[in-house]
Formats: structure tokens, sequence, C-alpha cells
């Protein structure tokens, strides 16, 4: 499992890129569900020494409207907001863990121990004489 300190430096990058290549959240949001990897951003970025190439924005648009048919995610979440999103359903979670242990009863309590479910002594050895 990924804590949410390991889920936010999962995440650094993406802050990177963003604040590296002015991407708005939508279009980081977009990237990510496309899977791209941020490290490899700029190589895509270069339109001003390879004109040929679409500036980043408008690249990953085009890729995520060929890939999902839409032009941009139903729902923008900012990068700020997915960790605290995380954070949130870990706590729920835990809730729901420990809610479920106080639930259970006690195994090995006074009602296995009692004398109407126990077995003999010479069938719980399986030998037979």
């Amino acid at each position: 499992m990924v804590s949410t300190k390991q889920f936010a430096a999962k995440l650094q990058p993406w802050f990177e890129a963003r604040r590296r290549f002015k991407l708005s959240n939508a279009q980081i949001q977009m990237a990510r569900e496309l899977g791209m990897n941020p490290k490899k951003l700029g190589s895509l970025d270069n339109h001003k020494q390879e004109p040929w190439k679409a500036p980043l924005p408008e690249f990953i648009t085009q890729c995520y409207r060929k890939r999902f048919g839409r032009n941009g995610p139903l729902q923008v979440r900012s990068l700020e907001e997915t960790i605290q999103a995380e954070q949130q359903r870990r706590v729920e979670k835990q809730a729901r863990k420990q809610a479920r242990l106080e639930a259970q009863p006690v195994v090995g309590g006074e009602a296995e121990t009692s004398g109407a479910l126990s077995v003999p002594p010479a069938v719980a050895g399986g030998s037979s004489a």
C-alpha cells in the first residue's frame, strides 16, 4: 500500500511538469489519464525546434480527444485535490476496518470452550484401538 506521503511523492513529477510547461489542471489530468510519463513531456514539447510538432497542451488535448472522444475530463481535479481525496479515502477505509473489527465476535471465547461443542479426547487423537 502507498501511504499519503508516498502518494504525494509519486505525484511530484506532475507538479514539476505543471510548473515547467505551464499546463492547466485539466491538461495534467488528461495527460495522467492517457498514461503519459511526466519526465518525458519535454521531448514532446520541443515544437520550437521541430515545427511539425504541436505545442504540448494542444498535443495532450488531441490525444485525449482521439482516445476518449471528448475534449476534456468530465470533472477536473487538481493534484492537490487528488491528494486530499486519497487521504480522505484512506481515513474512511481505516474507520470501516476499525468498525468491522469491533463488530466481530471474539474468537476463542467462552462459547468455544463449553463442553457441549467439545470433541472427546479419544476421537480428537484419531487413534482407534
